[in-house]
């Protein structure tokens, strides 16, 4: 016989969080995927110059995410069939992976906050690096080079130069700028928001997911009770 009354509500109700959880999981997953593949945030982090590399530490977040949406997949479907089938052992394990996921999205939201700046920061680094290694070359190849690296810069991100008078006045970096461009606005500016702005979907969807996993796990220790104490005939 099935657990009774309020019990099966909550037996129900873990199902309801549980498929919902899952449809999270494959919506995480699909957005990681997105980031990672995203055409503005791949054309810059896959730049080079002069051997040097464009920082990767926005990919480790992702990859986390990635990691995040498969497990969370994984578990959602787990605490589906270990509710329908009123399995202790099931939602024992169920609890046991919210609990170890719920760490690591914390410990990942601690990291993602105070690293929040340093994604833009050096990715601004490495365009200043190439902007005056190509300012100051006077070998045509080099200056070539770095003309290629800011070009991709300027028409990813619709921004031109550091943001200064100066570095507008260089006839070098104008050559490749977007040429439809009235009112060149600062690739500071445009490096920042791009990385806050997914850096925020990010954080938005932890919150959402670490809020459904604080109910799940609510729910699967008290249908585990409620399954240990219903009467067996």
């Amino acid at each position: 016989m099935g657990v009774e009354g309020c019990t099966k509500c909550i037996k129900y109700l873990l199902f309801f969080f549980n498929f919902f959880f899952w449809l999270a999981g494959c919506v995480i997953l699909g957005v990681s995927l997105w980031l990672r593949h995203d055409n503005k945030t791949s054309s810059l982090l896959e730049l080079k110059y002069e051997g040097e590399e464009a920082p990767r530490t926005f990919y480790i977040s992702v990859y986390i995410l990635i990691a995040v949406g498969a497990v969370m997949m994984f578990v959602g479907f787990l605490g589906c069939y270990g509710a329908i089938q009123e399995s202790q052992c099931l939602l024992g394990t169920f609890f046991a992976c919210l609990v170890l996921l719920f760490a690591c999205e914390v410990a990942a939201g601690i990291w993602g906050f105070m690293n929040k700046d340093k994604i833009s920061e050096e990715m601004i680094n490495f365009y200043d690096s190439v902007y005056d290694q190509g300012d100051s070359s006077t070998d045509s190849e080099q200056k070539q080079a770095a003309v290629t690296v800011l070009k991709v810069f300027h028409e990813t991100l619709n921004c031109c130069g550091k943001g200064t008078l100066s570095s507008l006045a260089d006839i070098w970096v104008k050559n490749s700028c977007p040429k439809d461009m009235f009112i060149p606005e600062s690739c500071h500016t445009k490096i920042r928001d791009l990385f806050s702005n997914k850096l925020y979907l990010i954080g938005f969807a932890a919150l959402v997911v670490a809020i459904i996993m604080i109910f799940e796990m609510i729910f699967s220790m008290v249908l585990c009770c409620g399954i240990r104490n219903s009467p067996v005939y």
